[in-house]
């Protein structure tokens, strides 16, 4: 059984906010891919559209997730599932860092909105 350490996941970072990679194909991993999202206080996301669900838990801070335009203010503990062909973006507009611990099956692929996609090395 792979057991990925606190210091041993893979850090990429991107748009202004942090993927600490725990859960891939590369760690062991053939179905589910788990990392924990950072973002900077005073963030905006960057809107995409998912290929696969996914599953966002709060940890800390207040981040915004909006979902096919739809905005919702989270707290910790709160828990927003993104269906697969949803249109995702996740700001933090407060002045805290906001964390969250994601979930995604393998073969994630986000499509930008001017129609680049990007296959997320955190959930492939």
């Amino acid at each position: 059984m792979p057991v990925i350490r606190t210091g041993q996941a893979t850090v990429h970072e991107i748009h202004g906010a942090r993927f600490l990679s725990y859960a891939t194909p590369a760690s062991g991993s053939s179905d589910l891919c788990a990392w924990r999202l950072e973002i900077a206080p005073g963030t905006p996301g960057v809107e995409h559209t998912i290929s696969h669900e996914e599953i966002l838990h709060v940890l800390s801070g207040s981040p915004v997730v909006t979902l096919d335009g739809h905005r919702t203010p989270l707290a910790p503990g709160d828990t927003a599932i993104a269906p697969a062909g949803t249109r995702l973006k996740v700001d933090n507009p407060g002045d805290q860092p906001a964390h969250a611990w994601v979930t995604a099956r393998t073969g994630l692929r986000a499509t930008l909105a001017d129609g680049s996609a990007l296959t997320p090395p955190w959930a492939n």
